[in-house]
């Protein structure tokens, strides 16, 4: 098959068509390289500046590019919102891409109209981004900032319109699998994000220090949970610190934050997550123990009644305080749950076997 792939986040893109080219097909992917992270791409979308004069120049750009846009089996885009140009300009392309692609898939990979919607109107889990138990965090800047951006605006509207008209949706994670879902049950799909699996790394923990490894995206902390994990994280360091280390990657690019995290034995990350993200699941392949998101419902949803390697947290920071303190107390259960660690990459998300249900997804469609 001949596909493009439009948009990026977490190199969720570029490592899928890795997998699809090793099977056969013809991929392009065209992004921004998901802003200062800079993750890799065929075709640079970047836009530079944000006055009136760098949009025109950016949007001639993008119409110069929609000639490389056409005769594809298959256009996936990232989000409905995956080209840095107001909605109305975004829909007149994906009318175009709609006419001159056979078929379009759109990732329930992040946020939009839905994504709000059900955080606001449906109670599908016990906490997320926009509640904890029966507490709403609409005051939370970030969680208003999605309200403003996505409820009763155009950019809302557009978002609708491209859910309603694309082919398939494949989600990435069991919050993305419930809410589109509960909106498009016969066109979502739950897939396992791609993480590209290298050679067995050393599982075994060589001794303190136990390194923990926190990457901080400086403008989402708060709603991703990570202005807690980073206060537990250091009160550990203070109460034990010669027993541990903290590696912090603050609005890193991908290749630097890869680098950092080489070594690490843990991963702190995505407090208000059921699952693991792409950088968790990354760290994890190469055998660092992820404390965050793993609650049941993820097991269940990919099967896996055995492995365990997720040390899960209640989203609170004594919670996060008390798994770290355990793990950092207890080092004889370092090497198994790195063990485990990789083996449930390998499992779940090799990217060859992801690859191959995304290549199944798009001929039954």
């Amino acid at each position: 098959m001949k596909i493009l792939f439009i948009g990026e986040y977490s190199n969720v893109h570029w490592t899928l068509a890795e997998g699809l080219r090793a099977r056969g097909h013809q991929v392009t992917v065209v992004s921004d390289g998901n802003s200062w992270r800079q993750y890799p791409r065929d075709i640079d979308l970047q836009r530079r500046g944000i006055t009136k004069w760098s949009g025109i120049v950016y949007f001639l750009r993008v119409l110069l590019l929609l000639r490389k846009m056409r005769g594809f089996d298959v256009v996936q885009l990232i989000n409905p919102d995956c080209i840095w140009l107001k909605s109305h300009w975004q829909k007149m392309i994906y009318r175009y891409l709609r006419r001159c692609n056979r078929r379009i898939f759109v990732g329930a990979y992040g946020c939009d109209w839905y994504w709000v919607d059900s955080g606001l109107n449906k109670r599908l889990f016990r906490y997320g981004d926009f509640y904890i138990g029966d507490s709403m965090r609409t005051d939370e800047p970030q969680v208003k900032k999605m309200i403003d951006e996505w409820i009763d605006t155009p950019k809302g509207r557009y978002s609708q319109f491209v859910m309603n008209d694309c082919d398939g949706i494949p989600s990435c994670l069991y919050e993305y699998q419930v809410c589109y879902a509960s909106y498009f049950p016969q066109k979502t799909r739950f897939i396992p994000l791609p993480i590209k699996v290298e050679e067995m790394p050393d599982c075994s923990f060589k001794g303190y220090p136990v390194r923990f490894f926190i990457g901080i995206d400086s403008q989402r902390m708060r709603v991703k949970g990570t202005d807690i994990m980073l206060r537990a994280l250091l009160r550990i360091k203070e109460k034990y610190p010669t027993k541990c280390e903290v590696v912090r990657a603050v609005d890193e690019p991908f290749a630097k934050y890869v680098r950092m995290m080489e070594g690490c034995d843990v991963i702190v990350d995505q407090l208000y997550s059921y699952t693991p993200s792409m950088s968790p699941l990354q760290a994890m392949a190469k055998g660092i123990i992820c404390v965050g998101g793993g609650e049941p419902e993820h097991y269940e949803m990919l099967g896996e009644d055995e492995l365990r390697p997720i040390i899960n947290v209640e989203p609170n920071e004594e919670s996060v305080y008390r798994a770290l303190e355990e793990l950092l107390l207890h080092p004889e259960r370092i090497s198994e749950l790195k063990r485990q660690s990789v083996e449930y990459v390998r499992r779940h998300h090799d990217y060859l076997r992801v690859a191959e249900q995304y290549e199944k997804m798009y001929l039954a469609t």
